[in-house]
């Protein structure tokens, strides 16, 4: 994009906004397959249709501003996405598991929240009324997430912390017993 415009950058933008909402919308079911707490598999779920109604907002934008709809590679979400995957494939405890996939799924919101904010605004400076109210409706969705999702860690997070205390107990009160009762 040399010598390109704040409208070129913008258009940047919702390509990247594309190809991140695409992302999540293979990545999210996974998510939500290997959370072990109902109430967070729920919220992978809800979260899902909501980010098929983004990719359905983006669309609208881009027919508003008569761009075609098309993903840019969006690198960042890639990467914030193979982190939790790792999260996914690490032999963990439940609890433990769903604080991790909670931490991945919220840097995901936190990187949404960013993208959606600066687009919102260069909508706004470029006068797009029509992009700007509908990416504040989603900036406002991906909000609403981050807070559920950290509502979901105030529960889950505490019972991570004491995954294994049993275990732990255990082993202490092993290694404290003398030779002779063993």
């Amino acid at each position: 994009m040399k010598n390109g415009t704040l409208r070129d950058l913008f258009v940047d933008e919702l390509k990247d906004l594309y190809s991140m909402e695409h992302q999540l919308v293979k990545a999210l079911p996974k998510m939500a397959s290997a959370a072990n707490s109902g109430d967070l598999t729920a919220a992978f779920e809800e979260h899902l249709e909501q980010t098929r109604g983004h990719v359905a907002r983006l669309e609208q934008i881009f027919d508003a501003i008569d761009v075609a709809a098309r993903a840019k590679r969006c690198v960042g979400m890639e990467g914030i996405i193979d982190e939790g995957k790792e999260v996914l494939e690490q032999d963990l405890q439940p609890d433990t598991k769903d604080a991790g996939i909670i931490g991945a799924a919220q840097r995901v919101e936190h990187y949404e929240i960013a993208a959606y904010g600066t687009a919102r605004r260069h909508a706004e400076l470029l006068g797009i009324t029509e992009a700007v109210d509908l990416l504040e409706q989603t900036l406002e969705e991906e909000k609403q997430t981050d807070a559920r999702l950290t509502q979901l860690a105030e529960e889950i997070n505490p019972a991570a912390q004491h995954e294994g205390d049993d275990e732990r107990k255990a082993d202490e009160q092993e290694r404290e017993s003398p030779a002779s009762a063993r």
